[in-house]
């Protein structure tokens, strides 16, 4: 006779939320137009004016637009182990 073993393992479950977002350094070449690469060396964009208004898009830094500095996504990890830890019986 054969048998059937079932083996439950307790997996966490793994949640992803994205927490925030914050713009890092800029990437914008100033030197294009003459088939160079040069960059201001912005470290962080900082918004020149409150959010909702046209200067909120505008780096009080280097004051390129925000689109030019590289986005980076800051996420929240949650695990979760269930409460069901019983053994194999």
């Amino acid at each position: 006779m054969k048998r059937l073993l079932i083996v439950r393992r307790c997996e966490p479950i793994v949640r992803f939320s994205c927490c925030s977002v914050r713009y890092g350094e800029c990437c914008r070449n100033h030197a294009a137009s003459t088939g160079g690469y040069a960059i201001d060396g912005c470290r962080e964009f900082i918004a020149e004016g409150e959010e909702g208004t046209g200067t909120a898009l505008k780096c009080a830094a280097c004051g390129c637009h925000r689109s030019f500095h590289r986005r980076v996504q800051v996420y929240e990890v949650a695990w979760d182990y269930g409460s069901d830890t019983s053994s194999i019986e």
